[in-house]
This record gives C-alpha cells, structure tokens and sequence, in this order.
C-alpha cells in the first residue's frame, strides 16, 4: 500500500496517517487538542508527540479547556516533572494561555470549529502534490490563521504550526496524490 512518504512502520503511525491526518475535523475539543499538539512539537517530530498524546490527553484533562484555565503553579510544576510529555515550561504555559484564548474565541463565534473553519471557506482545500518535496511547510492561509491566533492570544501558533495543524484537522488534504488515502479525502 502506498502512503505519504512521512510515514514509518510504526502501526501507531501507520493508524494516524490512514485514520486520521487529513480526516476533516469539526469537534471543538478535538481542534483544540490538535493546536496544542502542534505547537509542542515545535522543535521536534510529530512522531514525539504522538507516542506521547495518550499522556498529554491524561495530563491535560482531555483538553478540556474549562478545566485547563484552573490549572494554577502547583500543577505546572507536576506537569514539568511528567516524563510523559514534553516538559517544556513555555509550552506548558502555551497551553493554558491558548486554553483562556479559545474561550474567547468560542464566545465570540459560538465555535472554535466555525472559527477556524471560515479561514479555508467552510470547506477543505484539495491540494494536488506528486511528490512529498512539493508540499509546503507554509501557506498565505496558514500565515494568516497564525497572525489572527496569535492576535487573539494564542502562543506556539506559527506559520508552520499552523499549517501543520491545517493538514492534521482536513483543512487542507495535502496526502500526495499516489498514497491510499488521498482520493478517499478527496473532495469533488
């Protein structure tokens, strides 16, 4: 079976790219835990922090935003000694911070979902690469969505974050166009 070159034989990997990256996602808990995910692995592989997500999920209280803004300093220095996750001060902070920020956002448009959604039209953006060299790592989208978020409070939000997070959640099918999974999310 032919997949994005990214992929390794880890079956956990294997899973996530056949089940999982590029599925369009709509779930406000679920968009939010993908922009947390994102911004830790900043600096690091993807493949890190998915090992790791089971963890980030328990430690985090399943992303549950509501639950996060309460978190006060004696649970920041629990999550720093957590070996499960990255244990990163500032993306821990990050967390709560984007935690109080997505609140924000959820008021103001009665979703996270229809936020984030309006910056592709409401709909994925079906991208047509042959090769893995041909997907970029940043689009004027993924700059934009970034200087709104982090307009609105959002840390560990870049432009490369941001369009990893946008391939992740289906916002953009960016599987190239041999690999298993890209005419099943392909969009007509």
């Amino acid at each position: 079976m032919n997949r994005c070159g990214w992929v390794n034989q880890d079956p956990l990997y294997i899973d996530y790219h056949d089940h999982e990256w590029g599925v369009p996602v709509y779930d406000d808990r679920l968009l939010f835990e993908y922009l947390n995910l994102e911004g830790a692995q900043a600096g690091l592989s993807w493949y890190t922090i998915l090992k790791k997500r089971e963890n980030y999920r328990q430690s985090f209280d399943n992303f549950e935003a509501e639950k996060i803004i309460q978190f006060d300093e004696k649970k920041i220095e629990e999550l720093i000694q957590n070996e499960g996750i990255v244990r990163n001060k500032l993306k821990i902070n990050a967390v709560i911070t984007n935690a109080h920020a997505f609140l924000k956002v959820v008021d103001e448009f009665g979703s996270f979902s229809k936020y984030i959604w309006s910056f592709v039209g409401g709909k994925t953006i079906q991208n047509h690469f042959k090769e893995m060299k041909d997907v970029p790592a940043v689009t004027e989208i993924s700059d934009k969505l970034s200087k709104d978020l982090k307009k609105r409070g959002f840390k560990f939000v870049g432009s490369t974050i941001c369009y990893a997070f946008m391939q992740a959640t289906g916002m953009v099918n960016d599987h190239i166009e041999s690999c298993v999974c890209y005419q099943k999310l392909s969009t007509p």
